[in-house]
């Protein structure tokens, strides 16, 4: 009885009684809907990557760090506004365009910890291989990550000139005045989020540990900008003004400040003076921006063809 299992079992012609094979339809349904392009991908990813910047549809904990800066950032704008409302003042004490400037340190630690959810996640875990076996080209994937940086690092810098410019016009203040003022300051916000997200992109993409992109991003940006400042502030005590304009080519903060002197009347120790010194700062501010986002693309083709 055995020797007739086993050849029952062996035996091809067994399985059917005309001696063929048969394919089961188990219910599996092909897909039958839209099939979106490369364009709706990238949406998608531009989405989820700003969602992701302030943690939103992550773990708890991934919403501490970047809701905490966000709001000690936004902080002092209402406390502002409150003060204004209470005493009656007729001026904001602090413009728009400074504002930035006195919340770098905020600013820097936001974009230095949130670049490495973006770009360096995909890199450690290997997902950035499906990414770009879609129908998704690598320079397209570099810019979607990058504009969802660019839009985190601009609700940072926009919700506190929204705010003060909302206590402005609460407080019957000239309302052409602000607005102009307001708007200076959010067309310089813009240069410095597509600067700081480019510098930090660029950083995190060639790191696979978060740690080390967070560090050096932090050290470039933090540390980087400490040393013009000092170096300015030293040329402007030793009347070397040219070394400190100079000096403030090299820093994206620095350029800020610059900027902020030429447009909105700011106080600093070297700001740049004639037009070949501030076209300099505007020229560097920009190239610097689309330099980082060159090397953006160029890194992600690497990585599509390695």
């Amino acid at each position: 009885m055995c020797s007739a299992m086993s050849e029952l079992s062996t035996d091809p012609s067994s399985a059917t009684p005309e001696g063929r094979s048969v394919i089961h339809d188990l219910g599996y349904r092909p897909y039958t809907g839209p099939r979106l392009g490369p364009a709706a991908i990238a949406r998608a990813l531009l989405v989820t990557g700003f969602r992701n910047a302030f943690g939103l549809g992550r773990s708890g904990r991934s919403k501490v760090l970047p809701f905490i800066l966000l709001g000690l950032n936004i902080l002092p704008s209402v406390i502002i506004g409150g003060v204004m409302v209470l005493v009656g003042l007729k001026e904001l004490p602090i413009g728009y365009a400074q504002y930035a400037s006195t919340t770098q340190v905020l600013l820097g630690i936001f974009v230095a910890a949130q670049a490495p959810v973006l770009f360096s996640r995909d890199l450690r875990h290997g997902t950035i291989s499906l990414y770009l076996a879609r129908p998704l080209p690598s320079a397209t994937y570099a810019i979607a990550r990058w504009g969802a940086l660019l839009g985190a690092t601009l609700v940072f810098l926009v919700s506190p000139v929204v705010i003060l410019y909302a206590v402005a016009l609460l407080g019957e203040l000239d309302v052409s005045d602000q607005s102009r003022d307001a708007a200076v300051a959010a067309g310089m916000a813009v240069l410095l989020a597509l600067a700081l997200a480019g510098v930090a992109g660029l950083i995190a993409s060639w790191s696979t540990r978060r740690g080390f992109a967070v560090v050096a991003t932090i050290a470039l940006l933090l540390l980087g900008n400490g040393i013009v400042t000092a170096i300015q502030a030293i040329a402007g005590e030793e009347h070397h003004a040219r070394v400190g304009e100079v000096a403030g080519l090299f820093s994206p903060y620095s350029l800020y400040r610059g900027l902020m002197a030429m447009w909105a009347d700011g106080d600093i120790a070297t700001p740049p003076t004639g037009v070949p010194m501030q076209t300099a700062y505007v020229v560097v501010f920009v190239g610097l921006s689309a330099a980082c986002l060159g090397g953006l693309v160029w890194r992600y083709r690497r990585v599509a063809t390695a």
